[in-house]
């Protein structure tokens, strides 16, 4: 229905167009063809006049009708190009952004408007003035957005104290609620939140994505890049069974994130055709769009971070999460299996942790109690020693 209105508005204001032409060409083709067109007819129009009326609405009309369906294609691709950049921008960061762009444009009429009245280029120097003005305006307050931002909340906040909190339960004036807003100072700085999050394969492939998005713990919008999509295919048509099988996995985990999360999850287009491999494009594209990048990778993990940049990383959340044990510690566990040394078995604690027990060979396939030695911390993960009570304790 949308695509019929706007074909059939854009058809209109191409004949509008076609009849505007006629009008001022009109005295032209009267000296061409030796004949006064506006002289006598029906209503003052002569039938000249009228035929080329019908000729221009008809010709202008189709041209329009056989257009309107190009432009409309093309305004809706641009229009779901600059919805999709808008919407991994931080909603503080438009807003600031808008403010900029109004500032300027009002400072640019301001001083253009003396200028207007000069010959021949007057008229344009407003319009130039309003275009470097509002890109100066724009590109000041999203660099200010942090200050202004800032500014905006200490005034809310002490209005909000003077205002409503001044006086205790108890109706005598709170001192502490005449103290000044320190949230945002350099002594006080405020935290820093990104609701837009970009997904890097090795996440993608991992998989633990889904299960965290379904824990409610991430907001905002989960944005796949398009060359990780890309890079995801690669994968997927390698020659390496392994390789092809990860590949295969990340395609279908998005699949599968976008049927149950359509609203949050976002294939964005948008390239960085000059920045080579994936990384690389990751984190710029978190610079320009202020988003976190949620990874697995140890060195996509440093390189972000030392380039200022948020990062999630679900082997740093898995590892936070695992159940804290100290040396002394009893616990119950189920031995599975011998060990590598002489005597050990070896146990799992419900986070996967390996348990490795002196002397407890002898019990593989029971539940015993465990007393815990010491704890390891190595780069595949955490390692637990324990050995079995002393008989009688």
């Amino acid at each position: 229905m949308l695509r019929k209105i706007l074909t059939l508005v854009i058809a209109i204001l191409f004949t509008i167009t076609g009849l505007i032409l006629l009008q001022n060409a009109l005295p032209e083709l009267s000296v061409l063809i030796g004949y006064d067109i506006h002289s006598g007819g029906p209503f003052g129009y002569s039938w000249i006049h009228i035929l080329f009326g019908a000729v221009s609405i008809l010709v202008f009309g189709w041209i329009g009708w056989v257009i309107t369906p190009f432009l409309i294609k093309h305004i809706i691709r641009f229009s779901e190009r600059v919805a999709g950049l808008l919407s991994m921008a931080p909603s503080v960061d438009i807003a600031v952004t808008l403010i900029g762009v109004i500032i300027g444009l009002v400072l640019a009429n301001l001083i253009g408007a003396p200028f207007s009245h000069l010959p021949i280029v007057g008229p344009y120097i407003p319009v130039v003035l309003s275009v470097i003005f509002a890109l100066i305006g724009a590109q000041v307050a999203l660099r200010k957005s942090k200050d202004i931002l800032g500014f905006i909340t200490r005034r809310r906040s002490r209005r909000a104290r003077m205002a409503g909190s001044r006086y205790g339960k108890d109706g005598e004036e709170d001192d502490d609620a005449l103290l000044p807003d320190l949230a945002g100072t350099d002594e006080f700085p405020m935290p820093q939140y990104t609701r837009n999050k970009l997904l890097d394969t090795s996440v993608i492939i991992d998989g633990r994505i889904e299960d965290v998005l379904k824990t409610g713990f991430l907001e905002g919008y989960m944005i796949v890049p398009h060359f990780v999509l890309d890079e995801l295919q690669q994968l997927s048509d390698s020659a390496d069974s392994l390789k092809r099988a990860k590949g295969r996995r990340g395609l279908d985990l998005i699949q599968k994130l976008q049927q149950e999360n359509r609203q949050i999850v976002i294939i964005e287009t948008s390239d960085y055709d000059a920045i080579p491999g994936v990384d690389s494009k990751l984190v710029e594209m978190a610079k320009d769009t202020g988003s976190a990048i949620v990874t697995n990778d140890f060195n996509l993990n440093k390189v972000a971070t030392i380039q200022g940049i948020a990062v999630l990383n679900l082997n740093d959340l898995a590892n936070a999460l695992k159940i804290v044990v100290v040396p002394g510690q009893e616990l119950s566990a189920t031995l599975l299996r011998e060990g590598k040394e002489h005597g050990q078995a070896v146990a799992y604690l419900q986070d996967g942790t390996m348990i490795v027990v002196e002397d407890g060979r002898r019990f593989i396939g029971k539940t015993v109690r465990v007393i815990v030695t010491s704890v390891f911390q190595t780069s595949a993960g955490r390692m637990i020693f324990a050995k079995l009570p002393a008989v009688g304790a």
